[in-house]
Formats: C-alpha cells, sequence, structure tokens
C-alpha cells in the first residue's frame, strides 16, 4: 500500500495504482496532455473514498511505501484504463492514409492495396 499526496490530499491505495498514477502523471506532462482520473482509496480519516485528481503539467503529486497491513480498495477499472492510457503513450497507433472517400484505407484481405 501506498501513501499519495496530492493537492492537499493525502490517500492511501493499492502500490499500483499509486504506481500508474504517478507514472501516468508524468507521461502526460512531458507530452503537455492532461486528463482526469477517479480512484478508490483510503482517506486519512480511514473512510473509503473516491478520488478524482486532474492529471497535467501542473500536477503535485507524491507516492511513499507505507507498512500499514490495511487492505487498499480495488481499482481494477482504473487500473485497466491507466494502462491503456500508458501503452497509447508509449506507443502511439500507426496514421493511416485517408482515400477519396474520407475514411480511413484498409489493406484488402487478397494482399492488394484499395
Amino acid at each position: 500500500m501506498k501513501h499519495l499526496s496530492y493537492s492537499d490530499k493525502a490517500v492511501f491505495l493499492d502500490d499500483e495504482t499509486a504506481d500508474l498514477l504517478l507514472e501516468y502523471t508524468g507521461l502526460l506532462a512531458a507530452e503537455r496532455g492532461g486528463d482526469t482520473v477517479t480512484v478508490r482509496a483510503v482517506a486519512q480519516d480511514g473512510n473509503e473514498v473516491h478520488l478524482t485528481v486532474v492529471l497535467n503539467a501542473a500536477t503535485s503529486m507524491a507516492g511513499e511505501s507505507t507498512n500499514s497491513d490495511m487492505v487498499p480498495p480495488s481499482n481494477a477499472v482504473a487500473v485497466e484504463y491507466l494502462r491503456e492510457k500508458i501503452a497509447l503513450i508509449r506507443t502511439p497507433p500507426v496514421a493511416r492514409p485517408i482515400d477519396e472517400s474520407g475514411l480511413p484505407s484498409l489493406p484488402r484481405l487478397d494482399g492488394e492495396q484499395g
């Protein structure tokens, strides 16, 4: 579990989600992009919360390990989203030419262009 500081808030969440949030934030900052992500976490008062974070070049976020034995809430949906977004930044899709109809040109099954 990690202790994540964001703005004037601090929450506890699972290691994977915290690590992915930090990685995605760094990539967005380098790309001058932005996004909003909501994760489930545990607030400092012990209550489970939904934390929505705005991620961009101005985001100030830090994660640190903890020795707590508390089990943080699952973030399977957020983890999947973060992994997809990170993959798109690291390996963007290939651009395809547009034909006269304005639709992307797709290869034919017989191997010929068209």
